[in-house]
């Protein structure tokens, strides 16, 4: 069985004109959503063996704020605003078991509803809104077997869902 934990970047910081859309890092609210989400990983014990991540500012500081350990890590611009089906064919030369993958919309909207058998009622799912996470489980043997359809949610989650 493999494991993908597919992770939208946290809120950026807007405020800064002169930053290209590559070196946005977060704001605030962003800092603090991605500190819940790696709290809630931590808690429910779903860390990743392997972490895909695109290269920007503001997805290499959620991840550095999801406070995970050292876990082996791929930065890659390939991610950077890529459509699912590139982030799939990333995903499928992958060998270990749980992969995090934090990219951005609407890439990764499109790769959860792509990968799914059946959205959740959550509402949303759909806007997959910065810093939201699913956890989608596939019953492969290896990631080069990953088709469309074929995941199973175990857990979709917003930050507003954790932070008071």
């Amino acid at each position: 069985m493999k494991r993908l934990i597919l992770m939208r970047h946290a809120k950026s910081d807007w405020s800064h004109e002169a930053a290209s859309d590559h070196a946005r890092i977060l704001n605030p609210r962003g800092r603090r959503s991605a500190e819940a989400i790696g709290d809630w990983l931590r808690e429910q014990a779903i860390m990743p063996d392997h972490v895909i991540c695109s290269d920007a500012a503001r997805t290499r500081e959620t991840l550095s704020r999801l406070s995970l350990g050292d876990v082996p890590t791929s930065l890659t611009r390939t991610l950077y605003l890529a459509e699912p089906e590139v982030m799939a064919q990333i995903l499928r030369q992958s060998t270990e078991d749980c992969i995090l993958m934090v990219a951005h919309n609407p890439g990764t909207a499109m790769m959860a509803d792509m990968l799914l058998d059946d959205a959740p009622p959550h509402d949303n799912f759909y806007t997959y809104p910065t810093c939201a996470t699913s956890v989608i489980d596939f019953n492969i043997p290896q990631w080069r077997d990953l088709e469309q359809g074929t995941g199973q949610l175990a857990h979709f989650i917003v930050p507003r869902e954790l932070i008071q």
